[in-house]
């Protein structure tokens, strides 16, 4: 493990860089999405990085090409999203209102927010540098398994975000909350299926032998992540909003569809 360490910190100063130029954008266009898709397209390349650099002259194995392959995948799909989103609409909800509490102040802590940023994904590369470094030999069902996770996770956040989208773009439903294919199930079913596609670095990373111990590290990913979504900048934060801008649909929205899992709703 300590071979691999000067990696995750060279992979932790190009995220640095990578937010710094989020940053630059950010302010130069004025639309603070772009910090997450500048997030999105560094932790993804991020994790090629810290899968297939070559470390000992030794060749990658299949399951760092195969862990390179999904990360990166992730990292483009998610990235592209975002972009296309901070391209077309207005500022996110999240930034608008970080845009206004912190008024004169904004450029100089959105810096800051972006350097955290950079810094959870940095925490986040560690899980898919564990998974990837796995010594194990060959493919096991075990890899496949967490693949599995990992794509249904894929699919499912691509579904949603869709979804969303489809109903923001009918002028007919404005000032509704979408609650209709997955959004009836969970409130965030998209933060849901980006929680459960971090779960499957440590299904990837972990070796029950005994053999890799560090891989058990890899478990702080999906749990770094489900604390970040839940109580920091994802879902606290877009329901305030929720909140301030349609209380009464939302609320008769959270009184019948879970917050983060999925579940049958409530009549």
């Amino acid at each position: 493990m300590i071979a691999l360490l000067p990696l995750w910190f060279a992979a932790t100063l190009f995220l640095v860089l990578v937010m710094s130029a989020a940053w630059a954008v950010q302010r130069r266009t004025g639309q603070g999405g772009w910090a997450d898709a500048f997030w999105s397209f560094g932790l993804g390349m991020a994790g090629v990085g810290v899968a297939l650099f070559p470390l000992g002259g030794v060749e990658p194995s299949y399951r760092q090409w195969l862990i390179a392959g999904l990360i990166g995948l992730w990292g483009l799909r998610l990235g592209l999203h975002i972009a296309r989103r901070a391209t077309g609409e207005n500022e996110d909800a999240r930034y608008a209102r970080l845009r206004t509490e912190w008024g004169d102040r904004f450029q100089a802590r959105m810096f800051g927010f972006l350097m955290l940023q950079s810094g959870a994904a940095a925490f986040l590369a560690l899980s898919v540098l564990l998974a990837a470094r796995n010594p194990m030999p060959g493919l096991t069902l075990q890899d496949g398994f967490a693949t599995l996770i990992f794509m249904s996770a894929l699919l499912g956040e691509g579904v949603a975000d869709r979804e969303l989208a489809a109903f923001k773009a009918d002028p007919a439903h404005r000032g509704r909350v979408c609650d209709t294919g997955l959004w009836a199930w969970s409130r965030h079913p998209n933060y849901f299926f980006e929680w459960l596609g971090w779960c499957a670095w440590p299904v990837f990373a972990i070796d029950v032998s005994g053999a890799w111990p560090w891989g058990w590290l890899a478990l702080t990913g999906p749990a770094y992540i489900y604390w970040l979504l839940n109580h920091v900048s994802g879902v606290p934060l877009l329901e305030a909003h929720m909140r301030r801008s349609r209380p009464d649909a939302f609320a008769a929205y959270a009184a019948r569809t879970s917050r983060f899992f999925l579940r049958t709703p409530r009549r």
